[in-house]
């Protein structure tokens, strides 16, 4: 019973680390730099899966980037070329956006999400460069960091030791 505590201790330890890291990260590119935007609300919970769950196929960097990007680009598809109510729009958005992360291979939960604030926001194709693109790529730097140099996992998965 200790030794399961003592594992989910150091898991969320290192989880709540980096997850602060991060964020602060993206945050301080967002609000303290003329960069634009590198922060999406989906990102929280891809911190719980990059940080917590590493092993988890959800978890992996072509996932975490392909899966924001694809359901990004989906609903700002869907956002020019369907002129329909919100609530239709987000509706097809959040189901093509599964439908292809899946077909695709690169499925990741969050991402799920990107859709309903790309349709609020009614953001544009700037969207995907920032937060999409370049803030993936600083999550997934981070996840390399403290997963495969700093805790010695074999992250990402498939990547060689």
């Amino acid at each position: 019973m200790f030794n399961i505590i003592k594992e989910n201790f150091s898991r969320a330890f290192f989880a709540l680390l980096f997850s602060v890291i991060t964020i602060a990260t993206l945050s301080f590119l967002s609000f303290n730099t003329s960069y634009g935007l590198f922060l999406a609300g989906s990102f929280g919970a891809t911190m719980v899966l990059i940080f917590g769950y590493p092993e988890s196929p959800f978890a992996q960097p072509k996932n975490v980037f392909f899966g924001h990007l694809i359901t990004s680009l989906v609903a700002i598809l869907v956002l020019q070329f369907l002129p329909l109510d919100d609530f239709l729009q987000i509706t097809i958005a959040v189901g093509f956006g599964i439908f292809f992360m899946i077909l695709f291979g690169v499925t990741h939960p969050p991402a799920g999400g990107n859709p309903i604030v790309v349709i609020l926001g009614a953001s544009s194709y700037e969207f995907l460069l920032n937060p999409i693109i370049f803030g993936t790529l600083i999550i997934i730097f981070y996840a390399i960091i403290l997963n495969r140099f700093i805790l010695k996992k074999n992250y990402p998965v498939n990547w060689p030791k």
